[in-house]
């Protein structure tokens, strides 16, 4: 008998662990641990946490299908998660153990005591990579050294993609496994089936406009790739629009696989990709470079800036401002807009995510850490190596950020990619008399002391003076 520990892998299509825990038609067993102190450090969203819930009750009928029972326990960080899961192990006579990795610090830690642990109880553990297409330390420069710009990472990355498979593993069926003849044991280990009255202590928010049913999420892939997917390129940066995949929150907790969504490109795609397509496959690169960022540089889940000077700089880090921004009450239409679809959907538009955090960032001076931790506790997709990346992305602090100089204005920025006002007026009612050249702006409009709206908290003119000369300052320092 052997075991599978789900963690962010929660599918049973293409899973390499558990593919591999049932090549030999063995009885398998699959766990999963909650850990709510451990969540709570990494500022693990309530509407992700309840996403997880549902997701868990639609994996363990799939497994049921497999002859795969999962028992669910629930401990309060990684370490005791690693006694619990080898306790469980020894006592059900399991010889081995599989489980796919994860690439943050505090993640392959916890697989390193794996490990470590499991060797003195004899057990074998098999480690898969699955969040990835090509694995950390697989992409690398001619002198064998990970890439720090993505333009010549993704060169290398699509030699090697063109010449690899996209075929998705299957799990067989595995042995029948009595495991109600084990309940005592289960019950010393601390282990139960997973069930509507399990332990699980960490806040939840509802989840329910998000699938969690594999026939669901794998439906709304193949409905973007057959309709969306060639108009990516032309509708992506355009957040009034449905032009992107919104398959984020699934890829996030596993319940997609990237190689999922490469082989449902791949079946309507003849040859190379069109535009939409490379557009799209170029996404999940940057993702890919952000996990394998994560996976090579432990410093950064340590919440150091990639590059050196920017734990230089010095933040203004006003509290009432960034309260503001968070409950969008800055005054700049665009952002306001967007950090509300953000507080009350737990999903933002991509483009938005750069323009809020550039703002945060560069108009208002706080640390680009603040903002990070906000859009995880928020977050239904939060990945910590995205989120940190597009975070340090945005503060020009990160491995190929833009410029330090290139500050986003959020007038202009509204104006470009919500031309006509509909995604701010969706979101942001009060405007919604403001005649549509005013809209970015509504400061200006004649009438703007009859608005129920905020007054611009700051001048961006000024602001952007002023981060230029403060990141200019934290330059010289390093030099």
């Amino acid at each position: 008998m052997q075991l599978v520990w789900f963690r962010r892998d929660l599918r049973t299509l293409d899973n390499p662990a558990l593919s591999a825990a049932t090549e030999n038609g063995q009885p398998v067993v699959a766990v999963y641990v909650a850990t709510p102190e451990q969540w709570q450090h990494h500022n693990l969203a309530p509407i992700q946490a309840d996403l997880i819930v549902r997701r868990l009750f639609a994996l363990q009928q799939e497994l049921a299908e497999l002859n795969i029972p999962l028992l669910y326990t629930e401990t309060a960080d990684y370490r005791k998660s690693v006694h619990a899961v080898l306790r469980l192990a020894a006592q059900l006579g399991a010889g081995r153990l599989f489980a796919n990795r994860e690439y943050e610090l505090n993640e392959q830690l916890r697989d390193q005591v794996l490990v470590s642990l499991a060797e003195s109880h004899h057990i074998a553990v098999h480690l898969s990579h699955d969040r990835c297409l090509l694995p950390p330390g697989s992409v690398l420069n001619q002198q064998q050294h990970y890439f720090k710009v993505f333009t010549p990472f993704k060169k290398q990355w699509l030699k090697q993609f063109y010449s690899m498979s996209s075929e998705v593993c299957c799990p067989a069926i595995a042995s029948v496994f009595d495991i109600e003849s084990f309940s005592d044991v289960l019950y010393a280990a601390g282990f139960s089936r997973f069930t509507a009255q399990s332990p699980f202590s960490y806040p939840r928010c509802n989840s329910s406009d998000y699938f969690s049913a594999t026939e669901d999420i794998l439906q709304r892939l193949r409905q973007y790739c057959c309709v969306s997917l060639s108009e990516y390129a032309t509708r992506r940066d355009f957040p009034a629009l449905s032009g992107t995949s919104q398959l984020s929150p699934y890829l996030a907790i596993g319940a997609l696989s990237p190689r999922q969504c490469v082989a449902a490109m791949r079946e309507v795609q003849i040859g190379e990709f069109e535009s939409g397509a490379e557009t799209w496959l170029n996404e999940l690169i940057w993702r890919e470079f952000y996990q394998h960022l994560c996976a090579l540089e432990p410093r950064i889940s340590r919440e150091a800036s990639f590059h050196a000077w920017g734990d230089q700089l010095v933040w203004r880090n006003n509290p009432d401002w960034f309260e503001k921004w968070k409950r969008g009450e800055t005054g700049y239409p665009i952002v306001d807009a967007a950090m509300r679809q953000l507080n009350r959907t737990g999903w933002m538009h991509n483009r938005l995510r750069m323009v809020v955090a550039s703002f945060l960032t560069k108009d208002l001076h706080i640390d680009w850490r603040w903002g990070e931790a906000y859009f995880m506790q928020r977050l239904v997709d939060g990945d910590f190596a995205a989120n940190n990346g597009g975070w340090q992305w945005s503060a020009s602090t990160g491995c190929d950020g833009q410029p330090y100089f290139r500050i986003f204005n959020p007038v202009s920025q509204g104006e470009k990619f919500d031309p006509d006002g509909t995604f701010v007026r969706h979101w942001l009612p009060e405007l919604s008399r403001v005649p549509g050249r005013f809209l970015h702006k509504p400061w200006l409009w004649s009438d703007c002391d009859t608005l129920d709206y905020y007054p611009p908290m700051v001048d961006h003119k000024q602001q952007r003076e002023i981060a230029l000369s403060l990141y200019k300052s934290a330059r010289e320092q390093q030099d």
